[in-house]
């Protein structure tokens, strides 16, 4: 390639990647009754919310507290459709909705994610390696969800 094909991919990217910018993902903590909270709720008792307060809460919450790389794109996509995707599939901001037998279920699902190493995320424990569970947090949440 010559220089002035480089010159001239360099500037394609760098516009593309300042275009992209401008498609943002929704990043909205939707409103949430305090009643209905994990914490309301269940009543786990402070060991097991502070756990899951800072390994869980990010994405499986409506409390996300959405760090400055989401909003850059295509990163900023990546975390918005994680979050989607967390809360869907369990959101602790909403544990009074469910019902008993949900509630069971989601519980045992969540001890056998965090033994297995599936939660939280390898990519979200790297860029929060406080969220990083330890064998006491995952006994601690297991022992819980009994």
């Amino acid at each position: 390639m010559s220089r002035n094909a480089l010159k001239y991919a360099g500037l394609a990217v760098v516009l593309i990647l300042i275009a992209i910018q401008l498609v943002q993902p929704s990043r909205v903590n939707p409103p949430s009754n305090p009643a209905f909270s994990f914490e309301a709720a269940a009543k786990p008792g402070s060991q097991i919310v502070a756990i899951v307060q800072r390994s869980c809460y990010d994405c499986h919450s409506n409390q996300t507290i959405w760090p400055w790389y989401s909003r850059v794109a295509p990163v900023s996509w990546l975390v918005a459709g994680d979050v989607k995707d967390g809360r869907a599939h369990l959101n602790f901001s909403e544990w009074g909705s469910y019902s008993p037998e949900v509630s069971r279920t989601k519980l045992k699902e969540m001890c056998n994610e965090v033994k297995a190493g599936e939660m939280p995320l390898g990519i979200y424990t790297l860029m929060h390696p406080q969220a990083k569970l330890s064998p006491e947090d995952v006994k601690a949440l297991c022992t819980a969800a009994q």
